[in-house]
């Protein structure tokens, strides 16, 4: 998929855990795991709304588009 989550990379960041993010936007660990993962096929603007409240970020900052063409680094 050319769409790169890296949610991750934000909570280690903002040193947060992934336990304390699904309580505060109200989802639960497993979907928020299928998330960071990119096993979802999509998933609420809303939901990626309070993620960046959260985590004071910029959907950019956890979303990322990579062309099929290039390699994954």
């Amino acid at each position: 998929m050319p769409i790169i989550i890296n949610l991750d990379v934000m909570l280690a960041k903002r040193k947060v855990k992934s336990k304390d993010l699904a309580a505060s936007i109200g989802i639960t660990e497993q979907n928020l795991s299928l998330l960071k993962q990119g096993k979802v096929k999509g998933f609420r603007l809303a939901t990626l709304e309070a993620i960046c409240q959260y985590l004071n970020c910029q959907p950019g900052d956890i979303l990322e588009y990579q062309a099929l063409d290039q390699p994954i680094e």
